[in-house]
């Protein structure tokens, strides 16, 4: 009796401490998770098990899907969609920034041709595999992320060069501030109490304070600033270049480059991602076809991994042991062994697959 009540006492406190770290990461360290993967061109969802790495469903989610990141339940998935139609990358100047052409192909002359409605934030039931409705968000909505209480939305519009904190249980535009030309990548401060947002057109990087929702610093990192991610502290960003072919290293307590690191020749890197213990950083390289992994310390470089052409989306599995990439022009998902940082394997997705969000596998 001493021995069955101490054992059950031990499984009773096991589960307590379970609860409280959090029982969607246990679920997601036993492998039991999705990748869900936003096509940009079809205009749909491919959902891949984390277990057996084959997509196991499709469905349509609306135009255009981009960025995409899951509730903190893991219920729902948010997804960016917008009805501007997607244009090719600018010509860059001989220092790699971008030379917009002024008249009816400007990025900013194209209202014609967008389709408004279909702008917005879908959101997705994750264990049905449904497309629930679409929230407005501002126009042209790309990357966007969540508060840590996942009950507001940071977005970037690009085409109107604002950001925009959205409501999610009113579905109501709280604010919208004002930033440069393309903004782009979102990403929240891991103490949550700023984001970041990154304008393309002209290098500029905003850090927005959360609870004044007005712009607390700004500073320019140039080469078409692409997205952010954070170490898990919060005492550093990392912020990729695609035309200067840059990582810089940011100090977010005063909101300014430490370091800037040259990836290899031929590098435009698109999305960053750091590891959870925060020792490396895994950077896609766009038209390389590769992805950089960084010292996180140092800001050096460490490998380069093969993946598909024009990788764009990165996640890390829960448990750290692969990576994905979204490989645009070929359709597919390269999953990479994080031990040995080789590519293992491809897995078929929809028509230029752009973004990656791994959510706790539905039981």
């Amino acid at each position: 009796m001493k021995t069955s009540f101490s054992r059950s006492f031990l499984v009773t406190i096991a589960g307590a401490i379970a609860i409280l770290a959090g029982a969607t990461s246990i679920s997601r360290a036993d492998g039991g998770y999705e990748i869900f993967v936003t096509n940009e061109k079809s205009g749909d969802l491919t959902v891949i098990d984390g277990v057996t790495q084959k997509a196991s469903a499709t469905f349509p989610v609306g135009k255009r899907p981009r960025g995409i990141h899951a509730s903190p339940d893991g219920k729902l998935i948010y997804v960016a969609v917008s009805g501007t139609p997607i244009a090719p990358p600018p010509k860059l100047d001989a220092k790699g920034n971008p030379i917009f052409n002024r008249g009816k192909d400007d990025d900013d002359d194209d209202d014609k041709k967008s389709d408004k409605k279909a702008d917005g934030i879908a959101v997705v039931d994750v264990a049905k595999r449904k497309f629930l409705h679409k929230i407005p968000a501002g126009s042209d909505p790309e990357q966007f992320s969540l508060s840590a209480d996942g009950t507001r939305l940071y977005v970037s519009n690009e085409d109107v060069g604002t950001a925009s904190i959205l409501n999610i249980s009113t579905e109501k535009v709280e604010h919208i501030i004002p930033v440069s030309k393309e903004p782009e990548g979102v990403a929240t401060s891991p103490d949550a109490k700023a984001f970041y947002v990154t304008c393309e057109s002209d290098g500029e990087i905003y850090a927005v304070d959360i609870a004044s929702s007005k712009v607390a610093a700004h500073f320019n990192v140039g080469g078409r600033p692409r997205t952010v991610d954070f170490l898990p502290d919060g005492s550093r960003a990392f912020i990729p270049s695609e035309s200067a072919g840059q990582l810089h290293m940011i100090d977010t307590a005063n909101h300014k480059v430490l370091d800037t690191l040259a990836l290899p020749t031929g590098s435009r890197p698109m999305c960053v991602r750091v590891a959870a213990n925060g020792k490396k950083v895994y950077v896609s390289t766009g038209r390389a076809g590769t992805v950089c992994v960084i010292d996180a310390a140092t800001n050096k470089l460490v490998n380069t991994i093969k993946v598909g052409p024009r990788p764009w989306g990165l996640a890390i599995s829960p448990d750290g042991k692969f990576l994905f990439v979204a490989n645009g022009p070929s359709n597919d998902v390269s999953v990479v062994d994080l031990a040995s940082e080789t590519e293992v394997k491809r897995i078929k997705a929809g028509e230029s697959p752009w973004g990656i969000a791994v959510v706790p596998k539905s039981h």
